[in-house]
């Protein structure tokens, strides 16, 4: 399975974070992953959320 599909996979199930695609997936380049899915025609929304440091961080929702 590509890493493409299995992020739409998480994607299905809630909202998906760097970390969770690096923890789950291995994962280094969800963002561009992202991008390919939202090629494919996919709604993604991107969210900037805060996480405990104080760092922003990307969180992506599937649309549906």
């Amino acid at each position: 399975m590509s890493q493409k599909t299995e992020i739409l996979d998480l994607l299905k199930r809630g909202p998906v974070t760097p970390m969770d695609a690096l923890s789950k997936l291995g994962c280094f380049r969800l963002a561009a992953r992202v991008q390919d899915l939202r090629d494919d025609g996919y709604a993604i929304r991107t969210e900037m959320i805060t996480v405990g440091s104080g760092k922003q961080v990307a969180r992506y929702v599937l649309v549906a």
